[in-house]
């Protein structure tokens, strides 16, 4: 999880939310309130948005098949 949820982090807000899917995603969440539906919808989001910008960089970055990644951490 990347942010905690505790209340330093949060931030009243007033949505305008669709309530047949707040609904749905509150069952399938199993949630116990909708501010924690909400909370984890956008932390999964967010995750999700990471996710993809990370996989976007797959054949952009030139492998070295000779790195010994082994003999780096026996530097420490």
């Amino acid at each position: 999880m990347l942010f905690a949820g505790d209340d330093e982090n949060t931030m009243a807000t007033n949505l305008a939310i669709d309530d047949k899917l707040l609904c749905l995603a509150l069952r399938l969440g199993k949630q116990r309130t909708k501010r924690a539906t909400v909370n984890q919808a956008l932390q999964e989001y967010v995750e999700r948005r990471m996710r993809r910008k990370a996989l976007d960089l797959f054949g952009k970055i030139d492998f070295d098949p000779s790195y010994d990644y082994k003999a780096e951490r026996r530097k420490r």
